[in-house]
């Protein structure tokens, strides 16, 4: 498996999950674009698109630092038109950025909303419209969204609906544009870490510090996407994909590596997951030893 001199478009990727993609590539040789609003520091979280493209070129890839929001169908045109002019193409898409609100229906203000909606849903819609004519010129062209498995259980929009939806929005771009491009060849998938991802955005919007001792790092979302990037798009389309489970039938074994704190049980083990799909064999989310 190899990304080497293929094109990586990203929303977001300042920090966090993204970038930790953005650097898995990179060591193969990868150019990656990336394509977020953070072009000074912000007062709570660390990183910028700058920093993330000196991190990039530091492990190996090329990187194109572009101050793009997503809301904004222009920006998001002009910064993939960009990519493809410096790089010679685009062959893969990750529709990162997101925005979070953990909010009930009567707590959430029509601002945060249409940023949730804005960003999660219109925006990856918008960039997947964009890359869509370059990826049918590429040779293994890849989507993959940061969204869950589709389950409509009542438990998982009850509690905080308006994020819920605007992530399985992110889902339906996957189920619906896997079956519109299967002739283009164009891979369509979805990935969904199965328990907590140690972030500085979770511990800033969610879980505080102490939240992010029953997580994983955000090494297993890299590594199953990298293991997806690779996959043969013709044949790989369409799918809702769990980060263990994509490693598990990838050959992976070693999933405590993975843990921010073994002493910890490992948190969010169902959120949006379906009961059909459980953790791989002899992968436990329990802690592994007593503080």
């Amino acid at each position: 498996m190899s990304l080497k001199d293929k094109t990586l478009f990203m929303t977001g990727g300042s920090r966090g999950i993204g970038l930790a993609i953005a650097l898995r590539a990179a060591r193969d040789g990868a150019n990656v674009a990336i394509a977020a609003k953070t072009a000074e520091p912000h007062r709570h979280l660390p990183g910028t698109i700058y920093t993330a493209a000196e991190e990039i070129e530091k492990a190996g890839g090329r990187a194109l630092p572009l101050v793009v929001d997503v809301r904004d169908e222009a920006a998001v045109f002009a910064a993939v038109e960009q990519t493809a002019q410096t790089f010679g193409g685009i062959d893969m898409l990750l529709n990162n950025a997101s925005a979070i609100s953990l909010t009930g229906t009567l707590e959430t203000d029509m601002k945060r909303y249409d940023l949730m909606h804005g960003i999660t849903a219109r925006g990856s819609f918008v960039a997947s419209k964009a890359c869509i004519p370059h990826l049918k010129r590429a040779a293994n062209p890849h989507v993959l969204n940061m969204s869950p498995p589709l389950d409509l259980n009542p438990k998982w929009y009850g509690r905080h609906v308006a994020y819920t939806a605007a992530k399985t929005m992110m889902s339906l771009w996957t189920l619906g544009m896997a079956e519109e491009f299967r002739s283009d060849g164009i891979a369509f998938n979805s990935l969904w870490p199965r328990t907590g991802i140690a972030t500085a955005a979770i511990e800033f919007a969610v879980s505080g510090q102490e939240g992010l001792k029953g997580c994983r790092t955000v090494d297993i979302m890299s590594d199953a996407a990298y293991v997806i990037f690779n996959k043969d798009a013709r044949t790989y389309t369409g799918n809702f994909l769990i980060d263990d489970t994509v490693l598990y039938e990838a050959g992976e074994r070693d999933f405590d590596k993975y843990r921010v704190d073994p002493t910890h049980d490992l948190g969010g083990g169902d959120y949006m997951i379906p009961d059909t799909m459980p953790p791989p064999p002899g992968v436990s989310l329990k802690a592994l030893r007593s503080a």
